[in-house]
């Protein structure tokens, strides 16, 4: 008998388990995002999907898994806005004014920081309550930041993409640490 023969259904079996197992997972964000989405009018279901389909390890996560990686998500917003912040600063004039928005917005995504890494902490211990509380103070200041833009006519955020995605990440991990801290599946 050929030695191939017993191989190839093996590979095929193999393939189909695979198959299997990425649908699951997929399903996992997605019932989690479609429960995220009805149950807050601020996350958007697609960004949702993209956003924790992207990070790595998503695909096999775990709900509880999943509100770990929506926290770093949050974490890699807040560093990547300072900069992005920082960077703006440095390389282009702005007017008093805006200046000072981009100075303000710049403290606090840096206040935030820290912040975003005691959520994790106390996620992983399971002190739901108190990382609530820093994830909504993640989403005022993304908030704050935005609206200091506003208080002055004509004046036009270049943070508004970033303040969004903050405000929906933070949402997200308040629903998924909802989900887990209640026993509820997507």
């Amino acid at each position: 008998m050929n030695p191939f023969s017993y191989f190839i259904p093996l590979v095929l079996f193999i393939t189909f388990l695979i198959i299997i197992q990425v649908t699951s997972d997929q399903n996992l964000i997605n019932s989690t995002c479609k429960t995220s989405s009805h149950n807050d009018p601020n996350i958007d279901y697609n960004f949702c999907t993209t956003s924790l389909q992207a990070a790595p390890a998503s695909h096999c996560a775990t709900l509880q898994g999943l509100g770990t990686i929506s926290i770093r998500l949050i974490r890699y917003n807040l560093t990547d806005t300072r900069c992005f912040i920082e960077q703006l600063m440095k390389n282009r004039r702005w007017d008093p004014y805006s200046k000072q928005c981009l100075s303000d917005c710049f403290d606090l995504f840096s206040d935030a920081i820290p912040s975003v890494n005691q959520v994790m902490r106390y996620y992983e211990i399971k002190k739901f309550e108190d990382a609530n509380v820093l994830i909504s103070s993640i989403m005022d200041a993304a908030t704050t930041c935005e609206d200091g833009f506003k208080e002055r006519r004509g004046v036009v955020s270049p943070l508004s993409k970033r303040n969004d995605d903050t405000c929906q990440l933070s949402a997200v991990a308040l629903s998924v640490m909802h989900m887990v801290q209640t026993g509820s599946s997507g």
